[in-house]
C-alpha cells in the first residue's frame, strides 16, 4: 500500500507484534463533565443549522463559509482537527488544502476514505485569522457543535489531528503531541467513554519534516500508527 502513494519507506514497516504493543492510556481526570442531557441539540441537522448562521464569537466576522464537516454520517471513525484554513474557509469544508490532501493520502494509504468510511470536523467551525490556533473561547463557543456532532455520529474511533485537538477535546492544557501520538487513550468523559481516541501528528506538521529511515521520524510514526488504527477499524462491529 505504501507504494501506491509513496508515503512512507519499506523499511519503516511493523510487524503485526510490534503493532499491537501500542499502549492504552486512561484519562482518568475529567474537568468537564459532559452528559447526554447537556447536548444542546436533538439532531445533526439542527446543529449544522445553527452552525451555518452561528455568531457566537468573533471568528464569524472574517469567515467566507462555515466548515461544519465532511464524510459520511454513519462513520465509525471520525477525526477532529482544530480549525478551518484559506481552502477550508473557501470551500467550506474540512482538510481540503495541502494538508488535509496529505491526510487524505495517509488513510488512503490504508484504504480509508472520506466518502466511505470517515467523518472530519474540527474543534472550529470558522477561520481563525492567518491561520492561527484557536482561543480557548472560541473553541468554547463551538463545543456545543462538537459534542453533537460526537453523539450522533457516535463513532468507535476518535483520531484527533494535533496538538489543539488533543487539548481541546480532552481538555489538555499542555499536550505533547509527539509523546501522546500513536497510544489509545479511555476517556472517561460520558461523551467519549467507550471509545478508542488516538491523537496522531497534524498532517501540516507531517509536510515540514523530510523522509527519513529513523523509526523516530515523524512520518515513520505516523506509518506505524496509521496501520495501529486500520487493525482496530478491522476489529469493529
Amino acid at each position: 500500500m505504501e507504494s501506491q502513494l509513496n508515503l512512507f519507506s519499506k523499511t519503516e514497516i511493523k510487524s503485526e507484534n510490534e503493532i499491537k504493543e501500542t499502549k492504552t492510556i486512561t484519562q482518568t481526570s475529567t474537568p468537564k463533565t459532559i452528559t447526554v442531557l447537556e447536548i444542546k441539540y436533538k439532531s445533526l441537522k439542527e446543529a449544522k443549522t445553527e452552525a451555518l448562521k452561528c455568531t457566537k464569537c468573533a471568528l464569524c466576522k472574517g469567515r467566507t463559509n462555515v466548515v461544519f464537516s465532511d464524510g459520511i454520517e454513519n462513520a465509525k471513525l471520525m477525526i477532529i482537527g482544530e480549525g478551518p484554513g484559506e481552502n477550508e474557509d473557501l470551500q467550506g469544508l474540512p482538510f481540503v488544502g495541502k494538508a488535509g490532501k496529505y491526510l487524505d493520502k495517509i488513510f488512503a494509504s490504508v484504504n480509508l476514505n472520506r466518502k466511505e468510511h470517515l467523518y472530519i470536523c474540527n474543534i472550529v467551525k470558522c477561520r481563525p485569522p492567518d491561520n492561527r490556533a484557536p482561543e480557548e473561547s472560541e473553541a468554547k463557543a463551538c463545543s456545543e457543535y462538537l459534542e453533537a456532532q460526537i453523539k450522533y455520529i457516535d463513532p468507535k474511533i476518535v483520531i484527533l489531528a494535533g496538538a489543539v485537538a488533543v487539548k481541546g477535546i480532552l481538555k489538555m492544557k499542555d499536550a505533547k503531541i509527539t509523546k501522546m501520538r500513536g497510544q489509545w487513550i479511555d476517556s472517561k468523559d460520558p461523551l467519549l467513554a467507550g471509545r478508542k481516541i488516538m491523537p496522531i501528528l497534524h498532517p501540516s506538521y507531517l509536510l515540514r519534516h523530510e523522509w527519513n529511515k529513523a523509526p523516530d521520524s515523524p512520518k515513520a510514526m505516523m506509518w506505524k500508527d496509521i496501520q495501529e488504527i486500520r487493525r482496530v477499524f478491522d476489529e469493529l462491529k
